[in-house]
């Protein structure tokens, strides 16, 4: 009787078991996708109980948090596990979607069955989302590429934090410490490595540079909210300070000569010298278009005057957005994020943001790797160089001999034949990127700076845009 009793009773666990084997199983697309949507739906409130962020936001950081736990920080230069980049591209997609049923009424001409001619309005996708959609998944698909071509490469790897001798020998010495050190053979790569590895930088560089773009042109068109209108001070003075006000408004004004004033050893400080100036521009704006001149926000200095201050402050943000391009976001972009009723704004600004900061990080794997190359070349001088053009070399020579002192755009590193030296020849002929290619040449040259910062170093897994930072 007992013996029987323990029968029925492992009968019993082996019924259960096989019952809850579903459960450990991997659950399927559709149960994935409802979680999420329904996470979308409640506004990230689990409760239920209404107290969740807007959809835009819920959307925005949905697309955030996937892209952090996909990627992570991407600490070395290597290929995408095949189930990391499929879940990317399912769940990215699922995102998207939403973006295929935000329309907009257009005009379009119908005939009737009697033969005449009519006008009625149909649905279309919103423009703004029928351009940068698809130029963005173009990107994000370039970058997915140029990972997946390290797959047979064997010339350069990472050294193990088993190997000690190796690890102090190439220890890494700056602010990038916890990255792994790249280790290439003793005479440094060949040939043919170094020109992919210089060909896939410029190729993401090219990514970087439309993402960036695309990403300045929705926050620029979200709309400023009010709570950070009622933050603000009642002038640009005492938003800058006196003494980067006196640099921006005194009567000639450049540029170079205001960054060598500016202390901006360290990221806080840039973020503080951004926001500033930020906050200056919107005082500004506002006060050119008061129409009661009795306001608060109304002032004696002429309107020709303030707007040539807001040229001069709009440059200087784009310069410090160039030369900083991975600098965390400014109060003023938070609170636009945090704010925004928009979905489809708050889709595209999302999406080309970590578009942005894989770029980013990618160019700067791939950057150490090629700085191991030339110590491995030359262990007195591991500077990685772009080597110069006829044109360039020739230009550097005359600027030498003429003693010539250096201007804005020599510091840059910029020429004028340097957009015309696109590696990707054939993209020029896909109808997607003629968008794109549009917005890199109205974006300004890059910056060089030795110190450069990553969205993804910043991220995290957070539920706001304020917890970013």
């Amino acid at each position: 009787m007992i013996l029987e009793t323990n029968n029925n009773s492992m009968a019993g666990f082996k019924s259960r078991l096989a019952n809850d084997s579903t459960v450990t199983s991997p659950r399927s697309d559709m149960e994935l996708m409802k979680e999420k949507f329904s996470k979308l739906l409640l506004g990230e409130d689990m409760s239920g109980g209404g107290k969740g962020v807007s959809s835009a936001l819920a959307l925005s950081n949905a697309i955030t948090n996937l892209a952090a736990s996909v990627f992570g920080e991407m600490k070395r230069l290597e290929p995408m596990p095949a189930e990391r980049k499929a879940k990317w591209r399912k769940e990215i997609g699922w995102l998207l979607s939403v973006t295929d049923h935000i329309v907009e009424f257009v005009p379009c001409k119908q005939v009737s069955k009697a033969g005449t001619n009519m006008e009625v309005m149909v649905t279309k996708q919103r423009s703004d989302l029928q351009m940068n959609i698809p130029a963005l998944r173009k990107l994000d698909a370039m970058l997915i590429d140029c990972l997946d071509g390290l797959n047979d490469q064997s010339e350069f790897s990472y050294v193990s934090k088993d190997d000690e001798s190796q690890e102090e020998k190439n220890s890494r010495k700056d602010d990038k410490w916890w990255i792994p050190t790249p280790k290439v053979p003793p005479n440094g790569l060949s040939d043919p490595m170094r020109k992919w590895l210089q060909f896939q930088k410029d190729s993401v560089n090219q990514v970087h540079k439309a993402s960036m773009a695309i990403n300045a042109q929705v926050l620029s068109e979200m709309e400023i909210p009010e709570s950070y209108i009622e933050s603000l001070p009642k002038n640009g003075r005492a938003s800058l300070g006196d003494s980067i006000y006196k640099s921006i408004t005194d009567e000639y004004f450049d540029p170079d000569y205001f960054f060598t004033t500016m202390d901006m050893s360290s990221e806080h400080k840039i973020l503080d010298l951004k926001d500033r100036i930020e906050a200056s521009v919107v005082i500004w704006k506002r006060k050119m278009h008061a129409k009661d001149g009795k306001s608060s926000w109304g002032s004696t200095i002429s309107f020709e005057k303030r707007e040539m201050f807001e040229e001069r402050a709009e440059l200087i943000l784009l310069i410090l957005k160039q030369r900083f391009p991975g600098i965390p976001q400014s109060k003023l972009d938070i609170s636009k994020i945090q704010y925004n009723k928009d979905v489809g704004q708050a889709i595209l600004e999302s999406y080309s943001r970590i578009i942005e900061s894989r770029a980013f990080t990618i160019m700067s794997r791939i950057e150490d790797v090629l700085q191991a190359d030339a110590m491995a070349q030359n262990p007195s001088n591991g500077e990685v160089k772009r080597p110069l053009s006829d044109k360039e070399e020739e230009g550097k020579l005359n600027s030498a001999e003429n003693g010539a002192s250096m201007t804005l755009l020599d510091f840059i590193g910029w020429t004028p034949d340097q957009e015309d030296n696109n590696p990707k020849k054939d993209l020029k002929e896909d109808p997607t990127y003629k968008d794109i290619n549009a917005k890199i040449k109205c974006s300004p040259p890059s910056i060089v700076t030795n110190k450069r910062f990553s969205y993804l170093e910043n991220l995290g897994m957070c539920r706001s845009p304020t917890a970013r930072h």
